[in-house]
């Protein structure tokens, strides 16, 4: 009886061990709240790469594994943590999925909703119940990838792109790649969990900034809730909100210009968000978080950016390249007061520094490689070889009226002055330039010059033949007085 008892208790541990090594493997154990804050702790405590910057402000430490603040229009970086670590985005993959989107397409075109696009996708994921069969607008279709985050809609708008969802997902990896992105394989539309679908902050970044450059794009993401109403092509009516708490309103920023959600079970929590203050488009990504850090983590990143920062424009604060004084060409409707410099340093570029930093503190390299008809040289500047800003110099091109002397000029046939102790003598150089107004004002400086020394010699000429003339009356009347004398020479 006892040999019975044993026996049973061996079988039932030893099941107890096949289906508990079974259900832990088939079944992945979720990480307790009390594992999830130490991890969470643990990321906070990873080096900030931006914070090892000699004279640049610190910035906050988030709990974040990866975190960037990045300038969207001059892309220099104001904060950095781990930016090119290969890490899983989740829905925030959507960001490249609605910008192909609005490259390729037409907002009034319909998108129909193939078998793939619906049930390719878990039922209880992210989605908006679009059935099979069913069509929306394009720009419905956006509206639902980024405020609902439906992963049924991403797949779809990607067969309408290219065809195909495979199709898609190259173009979308092909289009990183133009972009400039090196850390980034996307595997599908929509962010769904693949070990194969990862990018970086810093890729995320350069993706996000030419989202947020689109005036409909940003109107899009910026949208609390929409109402889908009922169609002859899609029988519903309903209305789906969105759960970034920095677009609908449960935390208050100013100038949040839109942004994207992102969470599965591997990437954790990752956001997106754009916002513009004192003249700066920002654009802040954060991944591997825990809610609800990603919202707040984003505000305090925020505040960092905006208060610790400064815009400067270039063209108004240059004074190492010195264009004025270069003698070259210039052109315009009038020679004389109306021409302008043949070239000069476009107006809107400029660059972003810490509000503790002059402009004269930067460091600045120029470049003549640059392939574009009116842009002669590109100039970069740096701070602590921290990329900050640049900017162009532009040749000036006035089609009303212009004195072309050489039609053959090339950009290789005009060079900046750098005025600073460092630069080397640049090469002498063929080609000679002429400043119509100045030989103009030379002539008539050398005209007036001749004028006055011939008019000092006209009235010195005139003053010898007064004089002359003057001498030969007084002789004559002399001789007429001897002519009259009561005396005569041979009387004696």
């Amino acid at each position: 009886m006892l040999l019975k008892i044993k026996r049973r208790a061996g079988l039932f541990l030893a099941l107890s061990l096949f289906l508990g090594t079974f259900w832990t493997q088939s079944f992945p154990v979720q990480a307790t709240l009390e594992e999830l804050e130490e991890e969470a702790e643990a990321r906070k405590a990873l080096p900030i790469q931006s914070n090892e910057i000699d004279n640049w402000p610190t910035g906050p430490q988030v709990r974040a594994q990866a975190a960037i603040l990045m300038d969207a229009n001059t892309g220099v970086i104001l904060y950095s943590k781990n930016i090119h670590e290969r890490l899983y985005p989740a829905s925030t993959t959507k960001i490249m999925t609605c910008l192909l989107a609005m490259e390729n397409g037409n907002l009034d075109d319909m998108v129909k909703f193939s078998h793939e696009a619906v049930f390719s996708v878990p039922s209880d994921g992210s989605n908006m119940g679009m059935d099979e069969g069913e069509s929306l607008s394009l720009e419905e279709c956006l509206y639902g990838i980024m405020v609902a985050s439906a992963n049924e809609t991403a797949n779809a708008v990607g067969e309408y792109v290219s065809g195909s969802i495979e199709d898609f997902v190259t173009l979308m990896n092909d289009r990183a790649e133009e972009i400039g992105c090196t850390d980034t394989h996307f595997t599908n539309p929509n962010g769904l969990h693949n070990s194969e679908h990862y990018t970086s902050v810093y890729d995320l970044a350069l993706i996000s900034s030419l989202f947020f450059k689109n005036e409909m794009l940003c109107k899009i993401s910026n949208t609390a809730s929409y109402h889908f109403e009922a169609t002859a092509t899609q029988p519903d009516d309903f209305i789906k909100s969105n759960k970034h708490r920095l677009v609908n309103g449960e935390i208050s920023y100013d100038g949040i210009l839109g942004g994207k959600t992102g969470y599965t079970d591997d990437s954790r929590q990752t956001l997106v968000t754009c916002a513009e203050q004192n003249g700066m488009r920002l654009v802040c990504i954060v991944f591997k978080e825990e809610s609800p850090d990603q919202f707040t983590d984003t505000v305090e990143l925020f505040d960092y950016g905006f208060h610790n920062f400064q815009v400067l424009n270039i063209s108004e604060n240059e004074k190492k390249y010195n264009i004025e004084s270069t003698g070259f060409l210039q052109i315009g409707n009038d020679i004389f007061g109306r021409s302008k410099p043949i070239l000069s340093i476009d107006t809107d570029s400029y660059v972003i520094i810490p509000n503790t930093v002059s402009f004269q503190d930067l460091d600045s390299d120029i470049d003549y490689s640059i392939s574009n008809e009116n842009r002669v040289a590109g100039i970069a500047y740096s701070y602590h070889d921290i990329y900050v800003g640049n900017a162009y110099l532009n040749l000036i091109t006035d089609n009303a009226s212009t004195y072309e002397f050489d039609t053959n000029m090339t950009s290789t046939d005009v060079s900046v002055e750098k005025t600073t102790a460092e630069s080397e003598p640049e090469a002498e150089q063929d080609t000679i330039f002429i400043n119509i107004k100045k030989v103009l004002l030379g002539i008539l400086i050398f005209a007036a010059i001749a004028i006055a020394i011939f008019m000092v010699h006209a009235i010195i000429a005139n003053g010898r033949t007064a004089r002359r003339r003057k001498n030969r009356i007084k002789r004559k009347q002399t001789r007429r007085s001897y002519g009259h004398s009561d005396f005569n020479d041979f009387d004696f």
